[in-house]
Parts: structure tokens; sequence; C-alpha cells
């Protein structure tokens, strides 16, 4: 996935939706960021986006999505239900950044 562009808004969403992060950081991995932003975006935080994102990279998002970010409702709002499973994780060790 091509790298997303740090500007106000994307700032914006990324000190919304990963607060726990640097929203520098957070941007410098689309995937996550766009997993975050799919789960606990606002409407506005994710019109944002659209600006700059399309339908391809969200669909990307879903296809490599990293396991315990998204929820039940917003996995299957995105995929337009009937949704496949959510994706798990091989381990048990916690994954810390």
């Amino acid at each position: 996935m091509k790298s997303l562009p740090v500007t106000s808004e994307t700032l914006n969403v990324a000190r919304r939706v990963v607060w726990f992060m640097e929203p520098e950081e957070a941007l410098a991995d689309p995937v996550h960021f766009l997993a975050y932003a799919m789960t606990y975006g606002t409407v506005e935080d994710l019109k944002a986006l659209e600006s700059i994102v399309g339908p391809d990279e969200f669909r990307e998002v879903l296809e490599n999505a990293p396991p315990g970010i998204f929820d039940i409702r917003s996995w299957a709002y995105w995929n337009l239900k009937p949704a496949p499973p959510l994706p798990t994780r091989f381990n048990s060790q916690p994954v810390c950044r």
C-alpha cells in the first residue's frame, strides 16, 4: 500500500483513532492506521480519508487486516454482510509497539 501523506487532516484523524501513538508514527503504517480509522473513525474522519484513499485501499486493509483491531460490527459493515471471520492471532504473545 502506498504511504499516506502527512497533512493536518490525516494528523487529526491519527490523533483521534490511534490515540496511543504519535500521529506521524501511526501514519507510517497505512494498513494499521486505516484499520483503526475504519473501526473508530467518525463520518468526518472517513470523509477526510476518502479524498486520499479509495475503495481499493480500504479493500486491501480488509484483506490484510491486523488481528485485534476490528470489532464484529465494523467488520460486518466494511464487508457488507455476510462477513468473513475476524482475523485471529497465531500466538498468545501480546503485540507491543
